[in-house]
């Protein structure tokens, strides 16, 4: 039946103008309205500042965050001009804030290369803040504009004289479009600070913390070299880095790599200062070379014999590191959020220079090209030894939704976008965690005994541990042997979030030390082998409490002693009983329902990738074989933690 009172007529058309599309539909514009999207605003204004940089008028940034989460970006760059606009007949400062598609970046001489791309950027980060000023100074004056959710409510003022030329953006993001709970996060824009200065080894960038007071200053004359030697520090390198930087048609290239005797692969790839978290064609074109490259030379100087076979990608990555830089003219990027690059030309220019930069490398280095072809050749045999269980196991996590694991509680519902998997310490925790459930949308795996430390261990043992395997047929989207930012561009990368089956993965032990640790060993797994689900928010730690308080019928949950005291203070001193949770076996299932996995009650605490540096380095010191820097890192934080059971 057709509803005859639904009309299609000339007034259901509507037509949106000016940034009103960008309030309407913030995700087509930013990627969402979490906190990632929340923190795009950041990177669009920083990328503009960059802009500058890259075009060679800009030597100082300083990004300062302000109370009540304003944030100020301001570069020495040539200051957006202020004139009024031949076609627009307004000043260009307010065309670039308010109008979409308005820009210096479309072929007209105003930037070369650029990250902040078609004209999108800023005038959505001032259509999505409460309010935005931009400050120019420029022609020895100092103008500024004031704009209220992407509606300018000044003119183009001026303010005053000025000596100096530049930008600043001050802008908040609005509350009514990403809600009152979201902040900003000093970890993430250090963390993208920090990795824009290493690509950009000719630009200061200054970071003042006006919450805290802190002030911090990144500024690395080493450039990309100096990055991936932050990112080998704590590991043992086999060789001086490999540098090289060539321009072809327009096109620079600029890569450094170096392999340590650890098992991971990390890459960091890039495209105008662009962080690509899903590869693309540089990346492509990289491995392509590297595999193509160390091949020739195992063959020509007989380190690979004539019956054995070639190296794989998986066998000539195991402890590279890597930090890949492209810029050229007209990116293009897979979504306005520019996760992945796209353009085919890139794939032949990238394996062309590091095919060459390789190969002289190589043959300039004799004693480092053996020990490159040497690990490779370890990685070769480790695999070929287990290859058919490796087969095998990628067979059932890639191709096989039946070939679950037996002690799986699995949910009835079979839609992942409403399903939820408890990784959980222990049967007997496991049993409670089962009666607990909604079995509907929420499955339950105990884990028996301490998981795998993957930091120390090849794929091949990695994926013949039972308990790892477990979790991968169970999670459904296999395991990525690329390691940090910039996967899903080798055939030999099993990882596939489309076959993921629980939009949830949920952290569920014991709020002790060894609960902690096991935490802590999922975790490097996840970051390790299946960084996708980090970076897509897919990952959370359940927080069942220390401490229960009950009077009469009322229990109130304590997740330390602060909480507790706070509890005590709040309920009658006679009557009060105080169970402390010695592990999740001794809750029952009312309890553990109300407090760890009950939606309507329970607290999670999702995972995310602020610095992928960062995180890194904490996980090559937390789980790494080197006693020393751990050391050190424990007596550093020792003080901050909050819960210690002892």
């Amino acid at each position: 039946m057709v509803d005859t009172n639904l009309q299609y007529t000339e007034q259901n058309i509507q037509v949106l103008k000016g940034l009103e599309p960008v309030r309407l539909r913030p995700g087509m514009y930013i990627g969402d309205t979490d906190i990632k999207g929340f923190h795009h605003l950041f990177n669009e204004v920083i990328d503009n500042a960059i802009d500058e940089a890259m075009a060679g008028f800009c030597t100082e940034i300083t990004v300062t965050l302000h109370p009540d989460d304003v944030l100020s970006v301001a570069d020495n760059g040539r200051g957006i001009p202020v004139g009024i606009h031949p076609q627009e007949g307004r000043p260009t400062v307010e065309v670039v804030m308010t109008m979409l598609h308005a820009g210096g970046k479309f072929g007209s001489g105003g930037y070369k290369v650029s990250g902040g791309l078609h004209g999108v950027g800023v005038s959505c980060v001032n259509a999505l803040s409460e309010f935005l000023e931009v400050d120019v100074y420029r022609d020895g004056h100092h103008y500024r504009q004031r704009y209220v959710r992407g509606v300018p409510v000044t003119g183009v003022d001026v303010v005053g004289p000025s000596q100096v030329i530049g930008t600043t953006v001050t802008f908040k993001p609005d509350h009514e479009i990403f809600g009152k709970n979201l902040h900003f996060h000093a970890e993430t824009i250090t963390g993208r600070l920090r990795e824009l200065a290493y690509l950009n080894k000719s630009v200061k960038i200054v970071f003042n913390n006006a919450v805290t007071g802190e002030s911090e200053t990144f500024h690395y004359t080493g450039g990309v070299v100096a990055f991936v030697e932050k990112l080998n520090q704590l590991k043992d390198p086999l060789h001086k880095p490999l540098y090289a930087f060539k321009e072809r048609d327009d096109i620079q290239v600029e890569v450094s790599l170096q392999y340590n005797d650890g098992y991971q692969e990390i890459l960091f790839a890039y495209a105008n200062n662009i962080h690509t978290l899903d590869g693309g064609t540089h990346v492509s074109g990289f491995r392509t070379a590297l595999t193509r490259v160390l091949n020739a030379y195992a063959r020509k100087n007989t380190l690979l014999k004539e019956k054995d076979p070639n190296f794989t990608g998986d066998d000539v990555r195991e402890g590279l590191t890597v930090v890949l830089s492209v810029k050229l003219p007209n990116p293009q990027f897979e979504s306005q959020t520019k996760v992945k690059l796209r353009n085919a030309e890139i794939d032949g220019i990238v394996n062309s220079v590091v095919g060459e930069a390789l190969a002289d490398f190589l043959e300039e280095n004799p004693a480092a090209g053996r020990k490159v072809v040497e690990k490779a050749l370890t990685a070769a045999r480790a695999r070929a030894a287990a290859r058919k269980a490796i087969e095998l196991e990628r067979k059932s996590v890639l191709e096989s939704s039946t070939n679950l694991p037996g002690k799986l509680a699995d949910c009835h519902s079979k839609d992942p976008r409403e399903c939820e998997l408890f990784l959980v310490e222990g049967d007997s925790a496991g049993g409670s965690a089962k009666k607990a459930r909604n079995s509907k949308f929420q499955a339950v795996l105990p884990l028996r005994g301490v998981v795998l430390n993957v930091e120390r261990a090849r794929l091949d043992k990695i994926l013949n541990n039972n308990e790892i395997a477990d979790m991968i047929r169970a999670i459904g989207s296999g395991i990525s042997t690329v390691n940090v930012n910039g996967n899903g561009d080798d055939t030999g990368d099993t990882f596939n979030l489309d076959k993921l089956r629980y939009d949830r993965i949920i952290i569920m032990t014991d709020a002790d030390v060894d609960g902690a640790h096991i935490r802590t060993l999922l975790l490097t797994l996840f970051f390790r082998y299946m960084t996708p689900l980090i970076e897509h928010s897919h990952v959370y730690i359940a927080q069942p409490p220390l401490f229960g308080v009950r009077h009469g019928k009322v229990i109130k949950y304590a997740m330390d002693e602060q909480e507790l005291e706070e509890i005590m203070q709040d309920m009658p001193k006679r009557g009060i009983q105080v169970m402390r949770y010695k592990g999740l076996g001794e809750m029952d299932a009312d309890e553990l329902a109300e407090t760890a996995m009950d939606p309507a009650t329970r607290r999670l605490v999702r995972i995310e990738l602020e610095d992928a540096v960062k995180a890194d380095e904490i996980f090559t010191v937390l789980m790494g074989d080197s006693v020393q820097p751990r050391r050190e890192f424990i007596s550093r934080y020792a003080k901050e933690v909050s819960n210690l059971d002892v």
